[in-house]
């Protein structure tokens, strides 16, 4: 490679290109670098918004799509969204930042099953993806099971997301990430969990063989963007600075302190996450107690739940049994009423739930 300068055009067609300029030019406000030939012009290329576009008369290329993005959407084009060029090329005016959508959750009972052989599908960075809960109740939400088989560094970018709410908790093994305005390398051990806040720069830096983690999403489907320009680590900023009103949540298993669940029979610790993300959500680690429990129904709009270790069986009104074990998930739908019996001794549940300040009716 040299020094010289390259470029890179999009070529679009035209029949009659003098009806086209005032439309990129004047409409789309870019630039005209240059035209040919003087007599009777049928080739012009023009630059602006970081695109370059060549419309040649007569050629044999289709139309085309363009998007514009812009912040400003309103005060683009005179509040245009779509436009249509003389050439027959579409234009799209849409935000450049992404904004978080706005889903309604479709409220169902769901049970996944690890023995029921979920695919693993292999998503960015190579990681292994197993989706915990298939109908994302609408789009309002995806829970994955992650893995990365052979361990070691991760081939990973810093990139920021664009959600309502996201959570890492580490559920084997353990694996090194950075965050940004977090100090140096972070090492999640298994039964620790952080929270990632709309926006905050991150990078997955290495883990071990065998590691798995559980991820949160809201929405199920979100931006994820590439910053080719921020450096993790980038040292240590405020404490108390909030993401879209969330801050950065490390939860730390040893250091946890165990209380009563709020349904009888069992113990929890929880994680924080609630008083980080000002009630958006709430995760607690769930283990049982010798005290009898009960059913109970809840409010929240989502509640999922993962089963980490042991066994159980989960009544739900309307439902058959179901007995699970270590890997399964499942979805208790708000004011379903529901019962967790006959409980391993090892059993250990990861509790989330959206809200996290929602309320629990026993039965």
């Amino acid at each position: 490679m040299t020094d010289t300068p390259i470029l890179a055009e999009f070529l679009l067609p035209t029949n009659e290109l003098r009806n086209d300029l005032p439309f990129f030019t004047k409409t789309l406000g870019m630039r005209l670098e240059n035209i040919f030939p003087a007599d009777d012009p049928s080739v012009a290329s023009f630059s602006g918004h970081g695109l370059r576009l060549r419309i040649e008369k007569g050629a044999d290329v289709p139309a085309g799509h363009l998007r514009i993005l812009t912040d400003d959407v309103d005060g683009f084009a005179e509040g245009a969204r779509e436009l249509t060029a003389p050439n027959g090329t579409r234009v799209s005016i849409v935000p450049l930042t992404p904004q978080v959508e706005e889903v309604t959750t479709k409220h169902e009972f769901a049970v996944r099953r690890l023995a029921d052989e979920a695919p693993w599908v292999i998503g960015r960075a190579g990681m292994h993806y197993r989706d915990l809960i298939p109908s994302r109740l609408g789009g309002s939400i995806i829970a994955s099971h992650i893995r990365i088989p052979d361990g070691g560094p991760v081939p990973d970018m810093v990139h920021y997301h664009t959600v309502g709410f996201q959570l890492i908790f580490c559920y084997r093994g353990w694996v090194d990430v950075l965050y940004e305005d977090q100090g140096d390398v972070i090492r999640l051990h298994a039964g620790d969990c952080v929270t990632q806040p709309p926006g905050i720069r991150h990078r997955v830096v290495e883990a071990s063989p065998n590691i798995e983690v559980i991820e949160i999403g809201v929405p199920a489907e979100h931006v994820t963007t590439i910053d080719h320009d921020f450096t993790l680590p980038n040292g240590i900023g405020d404490p108390a600075r909030e993401w879209d009103g969330q801050t950065f949540v490390h939860h730390v298993k040893e250091n946890a302190t165990w209380q009563p669940f709020r349904v009888p029979g069992f113990t929890a610790r929880d994680t924080g996450i609630t008083k980080g993300t000002k009630g958006v959500a709430g995760i607690q680690v769930v283990r049982r107690t010798d005290e009898k429990t009960c059913a109970f129904s809840h409010d929240a709009d989502i509640h999922f739940t993962f089963v980490m270790e042991g066994t159980m069986t989960l009544h739900a009104e309307g439902q058959e049994d179901r007995i699970l074990q270590a890997g399964d998930g499942f979805v208790i739908p708000p004011n379903m009423q529901v019962q967790y019996t006959e409980a391993s001794e090892d059993i250990e549940l990861l509790e989330v739930a959206l809200r996290g300040d929602f309320r629990t009716t026993l039965a």
